[in-house]
């Protein structure tokens, strides 16, 4: 298949009881990592199960390989993966009998791919999954996951309650599997540690609403967080700032580009990822918010 970006979505709505996707647009381009952020109930696991079609959109446009997510929803899943946090499969079932069950369900079901994975990740093939701690389920998914070849790897806060070992085993797995030019992953997490060192773009929403999607490396290069005293406020451009944050003497202030002369005789820092969407959310109820 022929495409540029893998995933792209426009001006997706989803409207539900107390809550609502707005207008939602970003795109994951073919062959990176794409980090999709935000709070608990900000949106992003109705955003996933509207681009598999479990959820039915009200408006928009969602296309995968450049396919239309409902209309052509069989040839995408062919070459779709998915890892959510709960173990699909049913508690009795062994990794021996899951190879059985998956090798008739997916075309390039490879079993030698499968069980180098479980060997890998020292999973017994024997043992029902119901007697796997959390850890072990999470790589035995992610072992199904990356076992017939699929071109696009959407998980859903996969190394959510893990230790940190565990996390940064799973991390190195799936920089592996980006290395193939047509492989791509849609990676939903809070854990933003985690997406600054693998991630190559970052799609932050908050309320159903998109907040901010870029390239990670130019999102940390243009932010920053000038340390001025209050009055100094006034003399930044309105536009560039994102928020402020207040303190009995001083202020710590977001802005949009930090390398604006302007701020060359203040105090900057470079946030982290988690930094930048605190202000970004604190920003959204009120410009100004005391630490």
């Amino acid at each position: 298949m022929n495409y540029e970006n893998a995933i792209e979505i426009n001006n997706l709505n989803k409207t539900y009881d107390g809550f609502a996707l707005k207008d939602l647009s970003f795109r994951v381009p073919k062959g990176s990592i794409m980090g999709f952020v935000g709070q608990n109930g900000a949106g992003k696991s109705t955003t996933i199960k509207t681009i598999l079609n479990i959820v039915k959109k009200d408006s928009g446009t969602v296309r995968v390989f450049g396919l239309d997510h409902v209309e052509q929803e069989l040839e995408i899943k062919k070459n779709l993966a998915v890892v959510f946090d709960e173990v699909p499969f049913h508690d009795a079932l062994n990794g021996k009998q899951v190879n059985c069950i998956l090798k008739d369900i997916y075309e390039n079901w490879n079993q030698e791919t499968f069980y180098n994975y479980l060997d890998r990740f020292q999973l017994p093939t024997r043992k029902a999954i119901g007697q796997f701690s959390k850890g072990m389920k999470m790589k035995f998914q992610i072992a199904t996951a990356l076992s017939h070849d699929a071109q696009l790897l959407i998980m859903d806060e996969p190394t959510s309650g893990l230790d940190p070992v565990v996390r940064s085993e799973m991390l190195d797995v799936f920089m592996e599997y980006i290395q193939a030019e047509n492989h791509t992953i849609l990676l939903s997490s809070h854990i933003t540690s985690d997406l600054e060192r693998i991630a190559d773009s970052i799609t932050f929403i908050h309320g159903g609403r998109l907040l901010l999607t870029d390239y990670k490396d130019d999102i940390l290069y243009r932010h920053g967080i000038i340390r001025c005293e209050p009055g100094d406020v006034a003399k930044f451009p309105e536009e560039d700032i994102v928020s402020v944050r207040r303190t009995d003497y001083t202020v710590s202030v977001m802005v949009k580009n930090k390398n604006d002369s302007i701020y060359q005789n203040y105090t900057l820092d470079t946030p982290s990822l988690d930094e930048i969407l605190l202000y970004y959310v604190r920003g959204i109820d009120r410009r100004e918010w005391e630490a």
